[in-house]
């Protein structure tokens, strides 16, 4: 049954648009006290937002960030045909930027792109252009909405972006989007074989290569050849 606890939590999730699971628990515990609900675990709780939820095509879905593999919970828009949550929130040709954005980090070895080359894009928008200045202020309010990561002058997709944005991107970006094929979702900061194209994870290479004397690919077994980073 919906309570008011589960409303708060709703609420919470709303307004912060992503939440580490530890200050989801926190949340939930805060909720449940406040209006004397007893506690039970928490996908148990969200389970019961989320059957109230999804008429309204909505669902709190729970993802791992790509960096050291922490959950993380984000309230998202299951409408697939277009960047549909974004979309009220942002102009047509800040979307745009946006999207051209994903395009850089999803072409990128590494899963990132450089401001200065996202920057340069501000000119080539539709339709309206962008001043530089402008650009640089829409990717700060998509860094602080959780829809963007930023480190060192570097962007790549933030987990809220990744639960909301997997299956547009799969079917939008069919050569360049990866399936991870330890947890079988979509990995943006990850490692490739060489010889198969099977992508993974760093966070899940560390958990899957922990403590193996020899590390091949699980798909083909060849020898993998990248820089494993240790598991946290």
């Amino acid at each position: 049954m919906m309570t008011e606890a589960h409303r708060q939590l709703l609420q919470a999730l709303l307004g912060l648009g992503l939440v580490e699971a530890e200050r989801a628990r926190k949340l939930q515990r805060l909720a449940c006290e406040a209006h004397r609900v007893p506690q039970e675990p928490l996908d148990t709780f969200i389970g019961t937002i989320n059957t109230h939820l999804r008429p309204l095509s909505m669902e709190i879905r729970k993802g791992l960030a790509e960096e050291d593999g922490r959950p993380h919970y984000a309230l998202v828009n299951l409408a697939a045909n277009e960047i549909t949550q974004l979309a009220s929130d942002y102009a047509e040709n800040e979307l745009e930027l946006f999207k051209k954005t994903m395009d850089l980090i999803l072409s990128s070895e590494n899963g990132f792109a450089s401001s200065t080359a996202i920057l340069n894009l501000a000119d080539q928008l539709k339709p309206r252009k962008m001043k530089k200045v402008e650009a640089e202020q829409l990717l700060q309010s998509l860094v602080q909405s959780k829809w963007l990561q930023e480190k060192e002058g570097e962007y790549t997709l933030s987990v809220r972006s990744i639960l909301e944005l997997e299956q547009y991107i799969f079917c939008h970006y069919p050569d360049l989007a990866h399936k991870c094929h330890f947890c079988h979702s979509l990995c943006i900061q990850s490692q490739v074989c060489e010889d198969c194209g099977t992508a993974m994870h760093l966070h899940c290479l560390g958990r899957l290569f922990h403590a193996q004397a020899e590390r091949r690919c699980p798909h083909c077994k060849q020898f993998w050849p990248h820089q494993v980073p240790a598991q946290s």
